[in-house]
């Protein structure tokens, strides 16, 4: 099942963490029933952050459904690269 942009928080490093939190938060409010945080590259460890912190201290009954890891090709001033990818799905 595919999901929209609309529940997607997409995480990088240039935010505080607490405004991603802040973002997934809002969307389960507005009667979401599962959000996915995606993140690439370093911002990969501030996606879990926002995660467990989502979890542990504002919304306690949400659940992991899924993390899936990957390779995304990305175009820089270089050229080609590959960069690692993470999406962790949330769920009530």
């Amino acid at each position: 099942m595919a999901e929209s942009d609309e529940n997607t928080v997409f995480v990088g490093n240039r935010k505080p963490t607490m405004n991603y939190v802040l973002a997934v938060i809002t969307q389960f409010n507005k009667g979401t029933k599962e959000v996915s945080i995606k993140a690439r590259g370093r911002a990969i460890s501030r996606a879990v952050d926002v995660a467990e912190i989502t979890r542990e201290r504002f919304l306690s009954d949400l659940k992991v459904k899924s993390i899936e890891i990957g390779t995304e090709s990305i175009e820089n001033e270089r050229g080609q690269s590959n960069v690692s990818a993470m999406t962790i799905t949330l769920s009530k």
